[in-house]
């Protein structure tokens, strides 16, 4: 009788690591004495999907406390988006600017 050699299998439970969601960036707008708020009422709405009341509240924060936050995305969107607000801007000769910061 031949001898048989079992092995023993061995089964390794590989746990894979969930994948990390994408770091999360603010688009904010900053203030200055020259845009009109209406512009700035109309970017935010243009861009950022915001309801009319939803841009004002946003707008009045710009204004009052010299920032506020349109939005948190992915890098990539939030890059986007910031250059799409940069470029409109400027075609209409207002000198707003918009940023991104790490959520």
């Amino acid at each position: 009788m031949a001898n048989t050699k079992h092995q023993d299998s061995v089964i390794s439970e590989t746990r894979t690591a969930k994948p990390k969601p994408p770091s999360m960036y603010k688009v904010i707008l900053l203030n200055d004495d020259y845009t009109p708020m209406e512009f700035v009422v109309e970017v935010i709405q243009r861009f950022f999907g915001k309801t009319r009341e939803q841009a004002t509240q946003i707008m009045l924060k710009v204004h009052t406390e010299g920032a506020g936050v349109c939005g948190v995305y992915p890098h990539g969107i939030a890059e986007t988006k910031m250059n799409q607000v940069m470029n409109y801007a400027q075609q209409h000769q207002h000198p707003l600017q918009c940023v991104m910061e790490i959520a």
